[in-house]
């Protein structure tokens, strides 16, 4: 069983995480406090984070961009992201498993799970594209 040590402060990064629908960066965390009247130094935002994730309460979503995104949810999915504005969805579908058996016998790792990214444009991005 995991310890937990929730501050008022690792509580409050964790709760904005939770309800976000949009993966936030770092800054969109920071920015969210900011909103709701909290007052935290952006290093105590960033040890919060990197404290929830290694507790495996959220997940950090290296994708490609300059800034980690962040994910409270935890059960297995994939993402997808637009190419024009950098909006991240969820993505549902299990990654294939004779695709990861492929992935094994090509590499010689014992592939214990996947997390693909897939990438696109977006139905908003698209639409902008076609007017």
């Amino acid at each position: 069983m995991r310890t937990l040590n929730l501050t008022i402060q690792r509580q409050a990064v964790y709760d904005v995480v939770r309800h976000s629908e949009d993966h936030p960066t770092a800054a969109d965390v920071m920015n969210r406090l900011v909103e709701q009247g909290y007052n935290l130094a952006y290093g105590t935002v960033y040890n919060s984070l990197r404290y929830l994730t290694d507790k495996e309460l959220i997940r950090e979503l290296k994708l490609g961009e300059t800034a980690s995104r962040y994910d409270a949810r935890m059960d297995d999915h994939q993402h997808i992201m637009c190419e024009v504005c950098g909006k991240v969805d969820e993505v549902m579908t299990e990654v294939p498993v004779d695709w990861m058996q492929q992935v094994a016998e090509e590499t010689g790792y014992a592939i214990d799970h996947a997390h693909v990214v897939f990438g696109g444009v977006c139905g908003e991005c698209k639409n902008k594209r076609i007017k």
